[in-house]
């Protein structure tokens, strides 16, 4: 039988943040039966509550024996295990700052991230144990693990930071997203309403994204572990048909969050996938065409939701609570208000930012040491997403990205990041970089490229430019076409203007000269 579920008036209408004095993610996440089933771990097997807990513990003791304090930032490399977990948690317990980072970055952007957040010490695995980083690295994989071993946690509050997750580096460098304790819990609306009141009898929890985005760990584990509802890990090394069919035969996995590449992907190989309560999906607008697949496919509605690293899960659908519309996002999640502003930082009808009232418990706290940064993401009582929308009675459409963002494959991609490190290269003089529209992957980097003199274009060098950027940042950043032009179009002050570099790629798409 499912649990009675209420209205969306009525969710609204009734709901207040729950932030008590006392708050650490670690006591939330771990405050169930021993017994009960925390993760199905596809590589150690199911993990209760108990078991969990007694690996957060023996990490946690390691951190201390090696000095890590309150406030310190650790770092977690590593991908979907029941290790990533506990890391999480043994680190929150001390009232130090964990720092999530992919395993998939290369050098330079293991790197930028680590000397920022200033790491004391990075956890990760055995497969990447021998990499050259700025911190030490600590393997707790073959740790001994005392049964019923209880975790210390000490003393923190709602605003005690706990979390530094980057963010795509639109411009600069990436942002570092402070957030604190209270993270978790504003993060538990937006993941009970995307999965249709998540919490029913057998609700099981998976999602492809890595546990080193705020998407898999704060849209999927954590809430999963925090709301007892278990938690499926199987990452795969890259995602395919036969991998994603492989999970879903093996594990009991009745809730699903993919990211909109995944849905294109299983779309494309025409799959049906019946028995699963709920699918979730955000980062990019699905459009109609993919819902009305959806509902053929899986037999329900997707829910698609919004949010941002900065402020995250504020508005979503919910085929329970009311009917989804064509090209709409959802409604505001319970706890968030949600606002279009025009020019002046008045709520308008009319197109607009897409505002978040001050207060939302996913809010961060700030970006790291970078206090002009911070100031200029919020105006008065709002914090501006950088995304514009419109209103449709109380449904919210996202109508396009402020910023430069690139969406690709699911991944946020900074085109400063890459810009800077083609301009590390011997042969450029100048570069911009933006997302170009593709039917699979939403969009795909592309390099617009200006060479120093003496310099010859060809495809060898495409293909070296694209080589140095995969060893250099991550392989799903590399642009996947470089195109060389005499000169780029530039603002007074230097800047590439990007918006006529779109254009040009937007009518390159058309066939247009």
């Amino acid at each position: 039988m499912q649990n009675a579920i209420p209205t969306y008036a009525q969710v609204r209408a009734t709901f207040e943040w729950d932030l008590p004095d006392q708050l650490n993610m670690a006591a939330q996440c771990l405050a169930h039966p021993p017994a009960q089933i925390a993760v199905h771990d596809l590589v150690h097997g199911t993990i209760t509550y108990a078991q969990l807990e007694a690996q957060s513990a023996a990490l946690a003791q390691v951190l201390i024996d090696k000095g890590i304090r309150r406030g310190d930032r650790v770092g977690v490399l590593r991908s979907q295990d029941v290790w990533t977990a506990a890391a999480h948690l043994a680190i929150w317990s001390l009232g130090a700052i964990s720092v999530p980072l992919f395993t998939l970055f290369q050098a330079d952007a293991l790197d930028v991230r680590t000397l920022d957040a200033g790491l004391s010490l990075i956890i990760t695995d055995q497969a990447n144990s021998n990499r050259v980083m700025h911190a030490p690295a600590l393997v707790p994989d073959a740790l001994p693990i005392l049964a019923n071993a209880k975790l210390t946690i000490v003393d923190t509050g709602p605003e005690t930071p706990a979390c530094l997750i980057y963010t795509s580096g639109t411009t600069g460098a990436p942002k570092g997203a402070l957030h604190g304790h209270r993270m978790l819990t504003g993060h538990l609306p937006g993941v009970v309403m995307s999965h249709d009141a998540l919490g029913q009898p057998d609700d099981c929890l998976w999602s492809p994204a890595d546990w080193a985005w705020i998407g898999g760990l704060f849209d999927v584990l954590m809430p999963g572990l925090a709301l007892g509802v278990p938690v499926v890990a199987a990452r795969l090394a890259k995602f395919n048909l036969e991998g994603c069919l492989d999970v879903l035969a093996r594990a009991p996995v009745r809730n699903v969050f993919f990211p909109p590449t995944a849905l294109r992907m299983l779309k494309a190989g025409d799959l049906q996938i019946k028995g699963l309560r709920s699918v979730a999906s955000g980062g990019e607008p699905l459009g109609t065409e993919m819902l009305e697949w959806g509902k053929r496919a899986f037999g329900l509605n997707i829910n698609e939701f919004y949010g941002q690293t900065e402020c995250n899960m504020v508005a979503s659908s919910s085929s329970v609570l009311f009917e989804p519309r064509a090209n709409c996002i959802g409604k505001p999640v319970a706890g968030f208000e949600i606002e279009v502003l025009n020019e002046a930082g008045t709520p308008t009808l009319d197109e607009g930012d897409v505002a978040i009232r001050k207060g939302a418990a996913s809010m961060m706290l700030d970006y790291w040491d970078k206090p002009e940064a911070s100031a200029q993401k919020f105006k008065g009582d709002w914090m501006l997403t950088g995304d514009r929308g419109i209103w449709e009675g109380e449904y919210l459409r996202f109508v396009g990205r402020e910023d430069d963002v690139i969406t690709s494959s699911g991944y946020r991609i900074g085109p400063s990041e890459i810009e800077d490190c083609l301009l590390s290269h011997p042969c450029v003089a100048t570069v911009g970089v933006i997302g170009k529209p593709d039917a699979l992957r939403t969009e795909i980097v592309k390099a617009y490229i200006v060479l120093k003199e003496d310099v010859i274009a060809s495809s060898d060098l495409v293909i070296e430019l694209q080589v140095y950027v995969k060893q250099r940042l991550a392989s799903y950043s590399y642009p996947r076409e470089i195109e060389f032009l005499s000169a780029l179009p530039m603002t007074v002050t230097g800047k590439v203007i990007r918006r006529e570099l779109k254009a040009r790629a937007r009518a390159e798409l058309k066939g247009a000269p």
